[in-house]
């Protein structure tokens, strides 16, 4: 399994580029994998054949009315490990004794 983390949008859309965005997140959210967004960019989990694909449909879509598209990605893979979205974040709040601020999961939000 492996955690994805990337940020994509086009060069030459102006200052907003939010509908370009929500374009990779309906691609995101609709690949049934485990996903967090965040306000620089988005973390999903999943094989890396699948996570890539993911990135190349959300570049594939954005491509279709913008010349110029950037993206940073960021790749951490662990052998026989799943669900590190959350873990490796609760990891972290554990070895701490003060209060963070963090990226609330859909489960933690219910």
């Amino acid at each position: 399994m492996v955690l994805l983390e990337f940020s994509m949008s086009p060069l030459n859309k102006g200052d907003s580029v939010s509908e370009y965005v929500a374009r990779s997140l309906k691609i995101i959210a609709a690949s049934g994998l485990d996903y967090r967004l965040h306000a620089m960019g988005t973390i999903i989990e999943g094989e890396i054949d699948q996570v890539l694909a993911v990135m190349q449909k959300c570049l594939e879509a954005m491509a279709q009315d913008c010349d110029r598209v950037t993206c940073t990605a960021k790749l951490d893979y662990r052998r026989g490990y799943q669900g590190r979205l959350d873990s490796k974040v609760n990891s972290v709040l554990e070895k701490v004794d003060v209060s963070l601020k963090t990226i609330q999961s859909p489960s933690q939000s219910e």
